[in-house]
């Protein structure tokens, strides 16, 4: 495990992830993670200035997922969040039904 993976599980405990660091959990730039909260197809956890939004592991999820269906899929944003959401539905689904991945 490397260094960087080792520091976000200790954050991700937390639930306090901050902008800079959910982008480069996603690999992307924070200007992407603004663009998907503006457009609100991912939540932040708290108000104000882009400097105190925090993060949990759950958005950090839903973020990666827009990441991989807007990139490996070619999906526009709207789709992706589309395919975020069917997923976080099968997942509720399957943790309802004791189920794993």
């Amino acid at each position: 495990m490397s260094h960087d993976n080792s520091l976000l599980g200790v954050l991700l405990d937390e639930k306090n992830l901050t902008l800079e660091e959910l982008a480069h959990a996603c690999g992307v730039a924070p200007q992407w993670v603004i663009e998907r909260i503006q457009t609100k197809l991912i939540l932040q956890l708290t108000e104000g200035d882009t400097k105190t939004w925090r993060f949990d592991s759950i958005s950090l999820r839903r973020a990666r997922r827009l990441v991989f269906a807007e990139q490996v899929l070619d999906a526009n944003p709207e789709l992706a969040a589309l395919v975020a959401d069917l997923l976080e539905e099968r997942d509720a689904l399957r943790s309802r039904l004791g189920e794993s991945d």
